[in-house]
């Protein structure tokens, strides 16, 4: 097979509408040339992590968008740009299983090229991590009327699976889908270089293992676990065994 005739097939002219449009000949150099990768694997791990930042591109822009949709309570656009991020975060943590196609050795060929190097630089990464609290802000001013609500009223004693519920709930599941990247992100690395290793001690692992605990949107975990209190204090801590002779 006649590699270097595919890889020129592949690489295009850049000449094509759909190529200028997609900037392909720009977009396709963005990796090295197969003669300059320290192993095959290497493209693709090069792959994955751009394709990662691409899409934390597009879900920080439609947070920026979510967040001036929530200002006018259009609750509905709301929702269907939630719904986008959370496929994108979905997409980002299933291509993450590419990466354990790779061994550990393979990998630690190209850790050597990395220098200091580790997700926790990813500018998609850290503009992520930024955004929850001005969107908090927000969703507070628009849903919770400033103060003037509160998330008890809407999760319970006023509960009527309103926009403001369904907003919360998004605002949990984006949540909730950072934390299930960032979990599959550290198994990547438990299956690839370890976490024991006394070369990665009190660096990024203990980043990843610190942020793993963390909640963009604590009160809206916090409300459930309130709400399980007051409706288990009609039986306290405890339940008594429920009685199989007992009529309903």
């Amino acid at each position: 097979m006649d590699k270097k005739h595919y890889l020129e097939i592949l690489r295009g002219a850049g000449k094509l509408d759909y190529e200028i449009y997609l900037n392909t000949e720009q977009l396709l150099a963005c990796q090295k040339e197969p003669d300059e990768l320290c192993n095959p694997d290497e493209l693709m791990f090069m792959i994955v992590h751009q394709i990662e930042e691409l899409w934390m591109k597009l879900m920080a822009t439609t947070l920026l968008e979510i967040n001036d949709e929530m200002l006018a309570r259009r609750s509905y656009k709301v929702l269907t740009l939630f719904r986008r991020v959370e496929m994108c975060q979905e997409m980002m943590t299933q291509q993450l299983r590419l990466l354990e196609t790779m061994s550990p050795k393979d990998y630690q060929e190209i850790r050597l090229l990395l220098g200091n190097g580790s997700g926790q630089e990813s500018p998609g990464f850290r503009v992520l991590l930024k955004m929850p609290a001005d969107i908090w802000a927000t969703f507070a001013k628009i849903y919770l009327e400033g103060g003037t609500n509160n998330l008890e009223q809407i999760y319970d004693s006023e509960y009527d699976h309103g926009d403001a519920y369904m907003v919360a709930e998004a605002l949990a599941e984006f949540d909730e889908q950072f934390q299930k990247f960032r979990h599959s992100h550290m198994q990547l690395i438990y299956r690839s270089i370890g976490v024991n290793a006394n070369s990665l001690k009190g660096r990024s692992v203990e980043i990843l293992r610190t942020g793993m605990r963390q909640k963009f949107f604590p009160d809206l975990w916090q409300i459930r676990a309130d709400m399980t209190d007051r409706w288990g204090g009609t039986y306290g801590k405890t339940r008594d065994k429920l009685d199989p002779k007992a009529k309903p």
